[in-house]
């Protein structure tokens, strides 16, 4: 089964799943990569060994690899903007050829990994000063800079859902639903600081902002490029990508029995309309591959590759 990817795929999922990096210029997880050779080395993290990605078979459904980075970006959270670092997200996917819907499989350690984003003026600036007693207490306890540093966390608050492969042909459509939560990192804060939650998430869905340039490339299992090759993938680069968001949730859980919460809702404009936060994502580059021709081992065959590029 000739899978085609650059004519079926290629702009849809090339340039529409970049935009899935974009709305988490912040994430905290750590996972453990491989160095790959060759066209293998953007899929360090694809979750090739994941029981549904091998259970692939080719025919019903098809099993790639996605990853996707960023050097610079831009959150605004509220009343709040600030500038993000690198960003890199990978996944597995898989296509139901039946009506060509996707699934998207994250990694054991998280599909993101990203530069933490510091918050402007730190927690001077988030809650003080006050007239609350409670809350002048701690603002007189900042007395250093670490005390006063806050850093955001963008964290996984369920599975993504909802993607159109449809919207990633076109511009300004939403490509995915994803849903997170955004913990507030300060020793005053305490460690359960978070806007959004798992019952309560935030919904993020990114869209092209504009068109990427696309390329595609055959390579050899361990990564060699080679127009013969084994493997095929399409790439993305030098698009600008962005997402609004539904509503977001007030804080929950900052300071002792959360009674910072307010004051940081305060702050940083919370809760806040859907809309009124939005996220971009500068210079992406985004990789997506798959066997050239599966068959009924397909699954099998992409971590018989991915590891033989080590």
């Amino acid at each position: 089964m000739k899978r085609y990817l650059p004519r079926r795929l290629g702009i849809a999922v090339a340039g529409g799943l970049a935009a899935l990096v974009v709305f988490l210029p912040a994430s905290g997880a750590s996972a453990a990569t491989t160095t790959l050779n060759g066209d293998w080395a953007p899929f360090n993290r694809c979750p090739v060994e994941n029981s549904s990605m091998l259970a692939a078979d080719g025919s019903s459904t098809l099993a790639f690899c996605l990853a996707s980075d960023s050097p610079s970006g831009s959150i605004t959270l509220g009343n709040i903007t600030v500038a993000s670092g690198d960003v890199n997200l990978q996944a597995g996917v898989l296509e139901n050829t039946s009506d060509d819907s996707f699934t998207v499989v994250s990694p054991s350690g998280g599909a993101l990994v990203a530069a933490p984003v510091q918050i402007p003026g730190g927690l001077l600036g988030l809650i003080c000063p006050s007239d609350i007693p409670v809350v002048s207490a701690v603002c007189s306890q900042i007395t250093s800079s670490a005390l006063n540093t806050v850093t955001a966390v963008v964290q996984p608050a369920g599975s993504p859902s909802g993607f159109s492969l449809a919207a990633g042909l076109s511009e300004g459509v939403p490509i995915i639903t994803v849903p997170v939560k955004i913990q507030l990192v300060n020793p005053l804060l305490g460690s359960d600081c978070y806007i959004g939650s798992n019952a309560s998430p935030i919904l993020l869905t990114p869209e092209n902002l504009t068109a990427p340039k696309i390329g595609a490339e055959f390579f050899d299992a361990n990564g060699t490029p080679d127009t013969a090759g084994v493997m095929e993938s399409i790439a993305s680069t030098g698009g600008t990508e962005g997402a609004g968001s539904a509503p977001i949730p007030g804080a929950t859980g900052c300071g002792l029995l959360g009674v910072l919460d307010g004051v940081v809702d305060l702050k940083v404009g919370l809760p806040s309309p859907a809309g009124q936060s939005s996220f971009t994502l500068n210079d992406a580059s985004s990789y997506f591959a798959g066997v050239r021709s599966p068959g009924s081992d397909d699954g099998q065959l992409l971590a018989q590759y991915w590891s033989s590029a080590q």
